[in-house]
């Protein structure tokens, strides 16, 4: 157990800088007798597909399947991820540069694809860093300029080899190398570098004891230069405390036992062609599980059930890159990559995320033209859908932003039109939300018609309190019915009876009651008989026979 005899210590950090999104990613996996550690950069503009991250887990899973300290192999994972990025650039073509570190715990191999790089130091000096494939790089080696001005000249990013690259993609893999205790190194994208140089990593490491230390003092140094734009960057620091020390008999037995192996294997060459009788057996097996788990897969895509069918893919590709089909293994590939393509689509569709949704059926819709074993118009029939999810939403929006804005009868005919939409595309949820905001719409409709109507009635009161007031009853009792009747309408009853009153009052006073007088012929209007009359009774004759 290498690792239990060793002590190396990882710790990294990786931000956008002045950038909202980080195109930089590092993993690293430390094995019971290897480890491996990844840091790349992306270099394309997708917002979606993140190539670094892609590149590295492709790496990554690979070496943990088959931890390897073979430069051949290396060389493969690294071409592997490479292939990866061509095969999944479909908007925009992915790119990116990478550094790979692998160790046994005693030495170490690095492989570069473009201008990450790796800073080894040892005994408090910089013991070498890697070259980068860039066209400074290149001006440097050929004396053109001096070494230390590449971090600063203007071809530094003008890459000649990085993973994505259309044609002659050629990492370089490094030779193993001899660690020793007490090395350090730093593995760092180009937006550290160029802002740090070796000197102040060197400063750097005097102060720090453990890699944590090391890498936020990489960052306040970089930081410290207050430049306007700081690009995506990424430092991982790694103290080598004590290497796994080697049995230097353990060479000489090895030998030994190869070469017995082979003498035996000469003496007892019947054994050898059993061994051969029963790989071919369980070769013969892994095929027949291939087929079966592809013809499951098949069979679960016609029927809809992508989940299934995507983990009976997975079964029959692994199977295929068992026994090295490279054919069945790229092909099973294919379909497993579109099925994941539909199973994240109807993930994001059923959180809730229809644009995400959209993105994943467009990009299964563009793997699936000129096949006939994927259902297109199934496909089709998801992106429809999720758009109409969509298109309501966006409506739903619009309503409530007019909602907001207080114009209540434009986001009825909003929501009123976002609910038809969803009826028809079964967006139960959607309708259900959408239902209630007419409700609530509706309902502030209703009370400012109330409140108008409530308005209009006590103007008419009022005009038919100043009618009354010039004595003209007629108006006012005009105004004071009209204004009754848009009280009853809304409902207001204790008005209503307010102005029953003030009808009836308005109503005495164009027609007052006749008081108490005389009866019968004698009697007169207005009491005017009887005035009359008294003034006869009491009238005394004057002088000249008249009457006062």
């Amino acid at each position: 157990m290498r690792k239990d005899n060793s002590e190396f210590k990882t710790s990294f950090l990786s931000e956008a800088g002045t950038f909202i999104n980080n195109k930089d990613y590092f993993a690293f996996t430390e094995l019971d007798d290897m480890a491996c550690w990844v840091v790349a950069h992306g270099l394309d503009s997708d917002r979606e597909v993140e190539s670094a991250e892609i590149a590295i887990k492709s790496i990554l899973g690979n070496f943990m399947n088959n931890p390897t300290m073979s430069r051949m192999r290396i060389k493969k994972y690294i071409k592997e991820a490479h292939r990866l990025l061509q095969d999944e650039s479909r908007r925009v073509r992915l790119k990116a540069s990478l550094l790979m570190v692998v160790t046994d715990y005693s030495k170490m191999i690095w492989a570069v694809a473009g201008n990450a790089r790796l800073y080894h130091f040892r005994n408090g000096r910089l013991n070498f860093k890697s070259k980068d494939q860039s066209l400074a790089q290149m001006m440097a080696d050929e004396e053109e300029i001096p070494e230390d001005e590449i971090e600063e000249h203007e071809e530094r990013n003008n890459l000649l080899n990085y993973l994505g690259k259309p044609h002659d993609f050629k990492p370089f893999v490094s030779k193993k190398y001899q660690l020793t205790d007490g090395d350090v190194m730093v593995l760092c994208t180009s937006g550290l570098w160029e802002g740090v140089s070796g000197i102040e990593m060197l400063d750097a490491m005097e102060e720090a004891k453990e890699p944590s230390e090391l890498v936020d003092t990489l960052e306040e140094v970089l930081l410290s230069k207050q430049k306007n734009i700081v690009n995506n960057y990424t430092a991982a620091a790694i103290f080598v405390n004590k290497t796994y020390q080697e049995d230097p008999k353990k060479k000489i037995r090895l030998i030994k036992r190869i070469a017995l192996a082979l003498l035996l294997l000469a003496l007892a060459g019947g054994g050898a062609i059993v061994y051969k009788i029963q790989d071919t057996k369980k070769k013969a097996e892994a095929i027949a599980n291939m087929f079966e788990h592809e013809k499951n897969g098949d069979i679960f895509v016609q029927d809809g059930d992508y989940a299934k069918a995507l983990k009976e893919y997975s079964e029959a590709r692994n199977a295929a890159i068992k026994i090295k089909d490279k054919i069945h293994a790229q092909l099973i590939g294919k379909k497993q990559r579109i099925t994941q393509l539909i199973t994240d689509g109807d993930t994001s569709f059923k959180e809730g995320d229809y644009t995400k949704a959209v993105s994943k059926y467009e990009r299964a819709q563009k793997e699936i033209q000129g096949r006939k074993d994927f259902n297109m118009k199934e496909v089709e029939e998801k992106i429809h859908k999720s758009k109409s999810f969509i298109q309501v939403l966006n409506w739903k929006k619009d309503g409530d932003m007019k909602f907001e804005r207080q114009d209540y009868q434009g986001a009825k005919n909003t929501y009123q039109k976002a609910r038809k939409a969803a009826i028809a595309a079964s967006f139960t949820n959607g309708e259900k939300e959408i239902k209630a905001k007419l409700d609530e719409v509706e309902e502030k409709i209703s009370n400012l018609e109330r409140e108008k109507r409530q308005l209009d009635g006590e103007k008419l009161e009022k005009k038919g309190d100043k009618s009354y007031a010039s004595q003209d009853f007629e108006k006012a009792i005009e105004s004071y019915t009209m204004a009754q009747e848009v009280y009853q309408e809304i409902d207001m009853l204790e008005k209503v009876l307010s102005m029953e009153r003030k009808i009836t009052k308005a109503e005495e006073k164009l027609n007052p009651i006749p008081k108490a007088g005389l009866a019968g012929s004698d009697a007169a209007p207005n009491g005017q008989a009887l005035n009359n009359s008294m003034g006869e009774a009491n009238a005394v004759p004057n002088a000249e026979g008249g009457i006062k």
